[in-house]
């Protein structure tokens, strides 16, 4: 996930390739091409600058203003989206676009099960949940916490593809950022792409040394199962930042697009962590409270989909591998 983030931040900052056309980043279209408007250059800039000091914290307590601010700029992302396709809508400037996926072939069905481990990872909180937990004064509160947050990222995801949807319809790409890159057809359209795409990325900016902590400890805990808490550890807590963050940056440098990166990891580590687990706690049961329906919905709605839908979205990635075919068109 955060090697997917970075990858994206480099995407907006110093632009990304789409179906053999570059869109420039808001850092390209500032300063022209340079070294330092590279993505390996603005890559490490962001990880000196910007990362470093903010995974430096030992508590997750100590990003809760990074965090509200990243908040702020997923709103005004979201925001700015609407607000400029309800004005071509009232200009009558947007035409009715097909609603539906065209199937071209047998692979580009078995492709549509590709988005599902996509989708999975949407909602992938878990390893946050205890961290955050701990440090709450009433941590009894948690799972009030989760649903609001759920919901309030629901929110956000159904309104940043419905309205990227209506705004770009058949024209719209796997990175919907890359959209904003040209004209909207209506008044500051620059100045609209650049804050739209400026707002993402300060917000996945933010939102990253949140889930790197929880990297962090829980790589920790896996290694040093017996040993002190990293907090109270100087020499294990700077080398296991250094590593985790030295191979999240090669990662993000030498996985070429965000798609590449989703497409194995998402279908059977997103699975894992979302629901393979859960219901193997569940169905442990080592406090002997779990009952039969909660058993039930760990079978069928968790192990089994979850199997299931990983196992299709992984053979129809190697399949698409293997074979030629002009995929979905939504």
């Amino acid at each position: 996930m955060l090697v997917v983030y970075m990858i994206i931040i480099g995407d907006v900052l110093s632009g990304t390739w789409e179906d053999g056309f570059h869109h420039k980043g808001v850092m390209e279209e500032w300063f022209g091409e340079h070294w330092w408007t590279t993505c390996s250059a603005l890559l490490m800039f962001t990880t000196l600058f910007v990362f470093a000091p903010l995974i430096s914290f030992k508590r997750i307590d100590s990003l809760r203003y990074t965090s509200a601010l990243s908040v702020g700029f997923a709103i005004v992302f979201v925001a700015i989206t609407a607000g400029v396709t309800i004005v071509k809508l009232v200009e009558g400037k947007i035409e009715m676009h097909r609603l539906m996926s065209k199937l071209e072939n047998q692979a580009s069905f078995w492709k549509l099960f590709t988005t599902v481990p996509v989708l999975v990872t949407a909602y992938i909180c878990h390893h946050n949940v205890f961290p955050i937990a701990n440090e709450l004064r009433d941590p009894t509160q948690m799972k009030l916490i989760v649903r609001k947050s759920l919901m309030f990222c629901s929110s956000l995801y159904i309104a940043t593809s419905f309205f990227g949807v209506v705004l770009f319809g058949n024209h719209i790409l796997d990175d919907v950022l890359a959209n904003f890159d040209g004209d909207l057809g209506i008044p500051y359209s620059s100045l609209l792409d650049d804050l739209i795409r400026v707002s993402y990325g300060l917000h996945l900016m933010l939102v990253f040394p949140i889930v790197f902590s929880s990297l962090r400890l829980n790589v920790d805990g896996l290694l040093f199962p017996y040993a002190i808490p990293i907090a109270f550890s100087e020499k294990r807590f700077f080398s296991m930042t250094v590593a985790l963050m030295g191979f999240i940056f090669m990662g993000a440098n030498f996985i070429p697009s965000i798609w590449d990166a989703f497409q194995f990891t998402d279908a059977t580590a997103a699975a894992c962590v979302g629901s393979i687990f859960p219901a193997a706690i569940t169905l442990r049961d080592t406090n002997g409270i779990a009952t039969k329906k909660d058993r039930l919905i760990s079978w069928m709605m968790m192990i089994f989909l979850a199997v299931s839908t990983s196992t299709v979205a992984v053979t129809s990635d190697i399949y698409g591998i293997l074979t030629v075919d002009k995929g979905v068109i939504t």
